[in-house]
């Protein structure tokens, strides 16, 4: 089996497979190779077949089972032809991972207040000029993709043994934050979501949590968070200014959760949204 994750502990999922949305990406990739560490069967679906082949490869190589599949979280039939893919090769959905989502800077202020003039200058992205297309574009890949997705891949849990999913939300979900509306209303509605789910499959045997992660630097938001001599934005002072263990996580510090949430441990859990955040949504600022 794939070990080239160093797992906090270690559940049997030899006979699950697990389909996990956002596949290609640095989180949902880990999260692929950490069931993979506990003998899942993985199918990595994502819009980038590339970097979801890329994942799946090292899987592989590593001893694991995975595939990767192209997949488009916003087009139901897609997925409902990938579903068929999956099921061919590793057989029914016992887990789903909807770890697919992101923001666009069109759907984000320039500026973290609003101040008198910016509604008529050009030159700043004021709440007044943000993109309706962009906001509707940051809702549809993380609420719409992860209730399309759900829709398709729990059908066989639903009508089968059950199993369990896991949604992908955020810190920003419970208290937002400044410069992304879109982004933290989403999640916001992601987490709101997963309780719904967890009451509506609860007869079926079905348990559905969320892991809200806090700051992670990863090379998408690198660039956010350091300048190009290495020191800290000003954004960055804040953030850590804002969380009591005054550090950024470590990817590899969710997986704990992930795993158990899935792990039988956790038979009486659901509906819960878990913050792996260093105590930022705990801190009040004083």
């Amino acid at each position: 089996m794939a070990r080239d994750v160093e797992l906090p502990f270690s559940i049997n999922l030899g006979d699950k497979v697990a389909v996990i949305t956002g596949g290609g990406g640095v989180l949902c990739s880990m999260f692929a190779r950490a069931l993979a560490c506990c003998g899942a069967r993985v199918a990595l679906l994502d819009l980038n077949l590339e970097a979801a082949q890329k994942a799946a490869a090292e899987i592989v190589a590593e001893g694991g089972r995975a595939r990767a599949f192209q997949a488009n979280v916003l087009d139901r039939e897609n997925l409902l032809a990938v579903k068929e893919e999956v099921s061919a090769a590793f057989g029914p959905c016992d887990i789903l991972i909807n770890g697919a989502g992101g923001n666009n800077p069109r759907a984000t202020t320039d500026k973290e207040y609003y101040e008198k003039g910016d509604a008529g200058d050009p030159g700043i992205r004021s709440f007044f000029s943000l993109d309706p297309e962009s906001i509707q574009l940051v809702f549809g890949v993380n609420f719409t993709g992860t209730l399309l997705a759900t829709q398709v891949f729990a059908r066989d849990m639903a009508e089968g043994k059950g199993g369990s999913i896991i949604n992908v939300t955020s810190l920003s979900a419970f208290t937002p934050l400044t410069k992304i509306p879109a982004y933290s209303a989403a999640k916001a509605a992601v987490s709101n979501f997963t309780r719904w789910l967890a009451v509506y499959f609860s007869r079926a045997n079905i348990r559905v949590n969320a892991i809200a992660p806090g700051f992670f630097v990863s090379a998408q938001n690198r660039d956010l968070l350091y300048n190009e001599d290495g020191t800290p934005t000003s954004r960055t002072n804040k953030i850590l200014a804002a969380t009591p263990l005054q550090r950024f996580g470590r990817e590899e510090e969710l997986i704990a959760a992930l795993l158990y949430l899935l792990s039988d441990g956790a038979s009486f859990v659901t509906g819960i949204v878990l913050p792996v955040d260093g105590g930022f949504s705990a801190y009040s600022g004083v």
